[in-house]
């Protein structure tokens, strides 16, 4: 009795400095509960794509990108709880919110046969002058989150971001796709031939910066791709 009081009194005084708070609605989590409140999670807007074989998500690559599979984990609103958790990760330094992310949609995926067939996560790659701003890639969190839950590998570097382009903000769906063409290339090609490959970004609005990645994978003999997101906007 004595040894549960001195741990409670210890974990209230560490919550005064170090807090554990709820990563999409800020609140105190309860002792041992790490990531998303139990009322968040269950409130978490889910798209439930992944059950559906043609969707709001792949219905953004028609013509453009053959898809074996497209989804997306959240929607995306202005002031949602999806908005405030990337935010989090993109420019409050939460790198957690990317890797615990990753782990929910993944349990998710291995429900639908086709996310069950890939073989290989790669992110969306950053610039690395953009990424040493940073200080990490916020979509290579996610794919380590995905991977861990999927039980399938990732690769960091399996694709490079060539360019530095400017803001995709404010710009048309061709003017972004335009913006990113020529921006990636993949530097070791034989590590994802012949593989259906998972891959993955923080957000879609138009599409154009996955597009872009996915033809270069399909330029690679045998490839297959996939599509992932944290979010969608809509």
């Amino acid at each position: 009795m004595l040894h549960s009081l001195q741990f409670r009194w210890l974990n209230n005084l560490l919550g005064l400095f170090y807090p554990n708070l709820c990563l999409a609605c800020g609140r105190n989590l309860p002792p041992r509960q790490e990531g998303i409140c139990i009322s968040c999670r269950y409130k978490l807007p889910k798209t439930n794509f992944h059950l559906e074989a043609e969707n709001a998500f792949t219905e953004r690559f028609w013509g453009r990108t053959p898809l074996q599979a497209g989804a997306a984990f959240l929607y995306f609103t202005k002031g949602g709880r999806a908005q405030r958790l990337i935010h989090h990760l993109k420019y409050e330094g939460k790198r957690e919110v990317g890797a615990y992310l990753g782990q929910l949609y993944g349990r998710s995926l291995n429900e639908a046969p086709v996310f069950r067939e890939t073989a290989l996560i790669l992110p969306v790659p950053l610039h690395p002058r953009k990424q040493h701003q940073r200080g990490y890639n916020q979509s290579a969190l996610f794919a380590r989150g995905l991977s861990e839950s999927m039980g399938i590998p990732w690769l960091p570097n399996g694709l490079k971001r060539t360019a530095y382009t400017a803001t995709q903000t404010k710009k048309s769906r061709l003017e972004r796709f335009d913006n990113v063409e020529k921006a990636f290339m993949v530097p070791q090609p034989e590590k994802i031939k012949n593989q259906h490959v998972l891959l993955v970004d923080d957000v879609i609005t138009t599409g154009a910066t996955l597009e872009a990645c996915a033809l270069k994978i399909l330029e690679i003999p045998g490839t297959k791709v996939s599509m992932a997101t944290i979010a969608i906007a809509q």
